[in-house]
């Protein structure tokens, strides 16, 4: 029990302790930004009517605009390139989309 109680074993506590708050903060930090950018990118469901191919009015409108100025662009950036990734994790052909 002696073993327990001393200076040793309290410091091995503290430092143990220390490196699960280092490795947690960030982590929660991480999820927290993540649930913050899902929350912006599912305000861009206002976009949705101006992105379907053969909409009547291609112009989005201020709500649109407002919606997607309002999503940071490493949040944005990190999602367009995971999307990227989906098919070839899906084991299905590369997508190859012309610009116009």
């Amino acid at each position: 029990m002696a073993a327990l109680t001393s200076p040793i074993s309290l410091t091995l506590k503290a430092t143990s302790l220390l490196l699960l708050l280092v490795i947690a903060l960030p982590l929660q930090t991480q999820l927290a930004g993540a649930q913050e950018c899902s929350t912006q990118l599912n305000n861009l469901n206002v976009c949705a009517p101006f992105l379907v191919p053969g909409t009547s009015n291609p112009n989005p409108s201020p709500d649109c605009c407002n919606a997607l100025q309002a999503v940071p662009q490493d949040c944005f950036c990190n999602t367009i390139q995971i999307a990227a990734r989906l098919p070839s994790q899906c084991n299905i052909p590369p997508l190859n989309c012309p610009t116009s």
